[in-house]
């Protein structure tokens, strides 16, 4: 039987489509603050895809692919249920900032609990009224800071369930990566959900071709779930096995000579740190072949500071080349 599903104090029956506002307390000055999660149930059965945006407040990609999903009615099932949180962090998309009030990372608060920080209480919130429901999630994000990513997923690639659901949402980029500690995607694994992140553009910076993907993403990952028929066209993903950041060798003014998406090779000269007098420039090596999958655009870097992110398709090599000086 296709039963009811309850989150927070509504229930939502088969073939419903509700908006539910679950309690997330009080600002200092009482106003209420309400976390909405959009519910689309099809009257016919099938799997509960949760679909996640805005963990960070400053990343607004992910919610702006959920907005446009919501507005042209495009994420309600022929078949099974889908749950749409467009922004998770509702304090930190108030002030366009990536973590909490308190300064605590929502994303490394997981699985919380009822009675700690304000980021741990809404991870456990997620974590008992909304996970339990889930047989898949996908959790979008962007580059934090000065960083810009090229649209991909990352996952952990240990079990056929999960690359099969990667391919079906077929990104340009899929990339093995293990779920950092306390992070949304470790704590729905160790529940058995598996939960694929998307990565695409920059922090505050609304970006069309990562928008773009994550559209066509959903579209096609709930067509290959059979919740909805859709003309999308099929994707042809690269599984990069492994991937590793070009860091700052030297401090001084970062000049790039890829873009994010760019294929590279091995000993290619990605870009060059000079200093500022004009006395002395470095140029920065690849480790091995790949593809460009992320980029700083910071200007002025210090030595470890992290540059270019590559992704290949085999595993990376041990050791980076050093800069030489050009």
């Amino acid at each position: 039987m296709w039963n009811s599903i309850q989150i927070g104090d509504t229930v939502i029956g088969p073939g419903e489509n509700r908006k539910v506002l679950l309690n997330l307390g009080r600002l200092p000055t009482h106003t209420s603050l309400e976390l909405p999660v959009f519910v689309f149930r099809a009257a016919a059965p099938g799997p509960t895809l949760l679909l996640t945006a805005g963990l960070h407040g400053d990343e607004i990609n992910g919610v702006e692919v959920l907005r446009r999903l919501i507005h042209n009615q495009r994420l309600s099932p022929t078949a099974g249920t889908v749950v749409a949180i467009p922004v998770v962090n509702v304090f930190g998309f108030i002030h366009t900032s990536r973590t909490m009030p308190d300064g605590k990372d929502l994303n490394r608060s997981f699985p919380g609990s009822s009675r700690g920080s304000l980021a741990s209480r809404i991870a456990h919130l997620l974590m008992s009224e909304v996970l339990p429901h889930v047989d898949l999630g996908v959790d979008f994000h962007t580059g934090g800071a000065s960083k810009s990513n090229y649209p991909h997923l990352r996952c952990h690639l240990d079990g056929a369930n999960i690359q099969e659901a990667a391919l079906g949402f077929a990104p340009p980029f899929i990339v093995n990566s293990r779920p950092p500690d306390h992070s949304f995607r470790k704590a729905a694994a160790q529940n058995g959900v598996p939960i694929l992140t998307f990565e695409g553009g920059e922090s505050l910076r609304l970006d069309s071709l990562a928008i773009q993907e994550g559209i066509d993403g959903i579209r096609r990952l709930m067509r290959h779930l059979g919740m909805r028929k859709s003309s999308v066209a099929n994707g042809s993903p690269r599984i990069l096995r492994g991937s590793w950041w070009n860091r700052a060798r030297h401090s001084g003014v970062f000049r790039s000579r890829v873009a994010i998406g760019d294929r590279i090779q091995a000993r290619q000269v990605l870009g060059h740190i000079a200093d500022p007098f004009g006395e002395v420039e470095y140029a920065i090596k690849a480790r091995g072949d790949g593809y460009v999958i992320g980029l700083n655009h910071l200007c002025v870097v210090s030595t470890g500071e992290a540059l270019i992110h590559v992704g290949s398709e085999n595993q990376p090599p041990a050791v980076e080349p050093v800069a030489g000086i050009t």
